[in-house]
Formats: C-alpha cells, sequence, structure tokens
C-alpha cells in the first residue's frame, strides 16, 4: 500500500467518513465517489493534485500530511496546521532553541 492511500484511508476513519461520503464531499460524481475512493484507498489508482487538495479540505488536514512517509511527521503536520500564526511563530522558536542546543 502506498503512503498516499495509507494517509487517505488513516484521515477518512479519523474523520469518521464512509468512502462514498468522503469521495462525495470531495466532488466525485455520485455514480463512482465509493468505488474510486476505494480505489485510492488500496493504492489501485493515484488520485490528482487537485483531488488531494479537495479531500485535504474535506478531511481538515494539509495536503502534505497525504505524503509524510513517517507517521511521527504525519502527526506533526497535522498539528501545525491546528496552530495559528502566533503559536506557529513559538513552535518554530522552540525547534530553533532545540536543534541549537544538540
Amino acid at each position: 500500500m502506498s503512503v498516499l492511500a495509507k494517509r487517505i484511508k488513516q484521515a477518512r476513519i479519523r474523520a469518521g467518513l464512509s468512502q462514498e461520503r468522503l469521495g462525495l464531499d470531495a466532488g466525485l460524481d455520485e455514480m463512482s465517489a465509493s468505488t474510486r475512493m476505494n480505489r485510492y484507498e488500496l493504492g489501485k489508482r493515484v488520485p490528482a493534485p487537485d483531488l488531494v487538495e479537495r479531500l485535504s479540505e474535506v478531511l481538515s488536514v494539509p495536503a502534505a500530511y497525504f505524503y509524510a512517509v513517517e507517521d511521527d511527521e504525519a502527526e506533526l503536520l497535522i498539528k501545525f496546521s491546528k496552530l495559528d500564526a502566533d503559536e506557529r511563530v513559538l513552535l518554530m522558536r522552540y525547534l530553533d532553541e532545540l536543534l541549537e542546543s544538540q
């Protein structure tokens, strides 16, 4: 299973959506939404970049999440996306300090 396929399924389950509902909410045709999402989750097909963007909006995760190879990186992307601008600045400062102290 590809990283993209794994992340789509994880995010969908986390959001509590069926494959069909996710596909419909992302703008897929009613007749093919479930089948297409199933194929994406199995890694048999790869969604176009614009569909990945729509999936990220529906699932409230950054598009980069779908391509994060490591699980902790994927979780960090989700958490980072939930921070406001000031919180992001603080986190980046903390990370800079942490890296400088090594």
